[in-house]
């Protein structure tokens, strides 16, 4: 399996797998908490239909990917993308991200610049500050992620399962848009990732990336369901599009949080749409 080293911990070296698929322009994919690269799955075979270069990889700690005790903060996280874009030496790159990963992408941008980012879809967004504070009022109080961070400690399992629920709106999205068999394989993802970066995590979602964002000068599209019950839309999306002045926002009626696969389809047409490609989205097998 091919991985990059970004770092060590102690004796053994911090890697990050990933998957490299096709030819042309490349777009890097970016998974959100707590999966790894095989939650884009219903994205894989469109963009590599369409002619791009697909890479995905998996954020240390989650998937294939090592699980130091170490470096679960946005800072690390994108030196570990930098790392990726300088191995491979990536130029006039496509990032997408879901979730966590629209984090690494703002952070991303903030610490390292454009030059070699041409365009950016952020899925679901973290951005621009989640956490509620005197010069932040619309965010969520703090005491909901220390909540987040005791359940995880206490049972990691039970956790996740009520994740997922909220995830895929499950209540109203299963044998829908959603089957159980799916649920389950994403709860699969999400307990194999390491327990220590899983709970770390929740501090890093508290992140302010309002610094970052003056320095996004490339072309963004945004997408998000405005019934997203992990980052709600009225603090995320829909704050973070007025302070992006080159990107637009592509509301999914509706949406969970899990909109890469309960509305695979827009959310897939949107994104080849945005990157220059508008050809149909097919159904196929992958």
């Amino acid at each position: 399996m091919p991985f990059i080293t970004v770092g060590a911990e102690n004796s053994a070296p911090i890697d990050l797998y990933y998957e490299d698929h096709g030819s042309g322009q490349p777009v890097v994919l970016i998974h959100g908490f707590p999966l790894s690269n095989r939650a884009w799955e219903k994205q894989v075979p469109e963009l590599l239909h369409a002619g791009y270069r697909t890479i995905a990889y998996d954020r240390r700690g989650f998937g294939n990917s090592s699980q130091p005790a170490t470096g679960y903060d946005y800072d690390t996280f994108a030196a570990d993308l930098d790392a990726i874009l300088r191995e491979l030496d990536l130029r006039d790159t496509i990032l997408i991200g879901h979730s966590m990963g629209t984090g690494e992408i703002t952070r991303y941008l903030g610490n390292y610049g454009s030059a070699r980012v041409s365009k950016v879809v952020l899925i679901s967004p973290i951005p621009p500050f989640l956490m509620q504070t005197d010069d932040n009022p619309q965010g969520v109080p703090k005491q909901v992620f220390e909540g987040f961070q005791d359940a995880i400690r206490k049972d990691r399992f039970a956790y996740q399962t009520s994740f997922m629920n909220d995830f895929f709106n499950y209540d109203q999205n299963k044998g829908k848009s959603v089957s159980e068999e799916a649920y389950h394989a994403n709860w699969d993802l999400a307990v194999i990732a390491s327990p220590i970066g899983t709970e770390k995590c929740v501090d890093a979602w508290l992140t302010d990336f309002r610094g970052d964002l003056p320095r996004i000068d490339v072309p963004a599209l945004l997408i998000q369901g405005d019934q997203d019950r992990v980052l709600p839309y009225p603090v995320t999306g829909e704050r973070l599009q007025p302070l992006l002045p080159q990107s637009t926002l592509h509301t999914i009626a509706g949406g969970p949080h899990a909109i890469p696969w309960t509305h695979s389809d827009e959310v897939n047409r949107a994104i080849l749409d945005f990157v220059g490609q508008g050809a149909p989205v097919y159904s196929r097998a992958w």
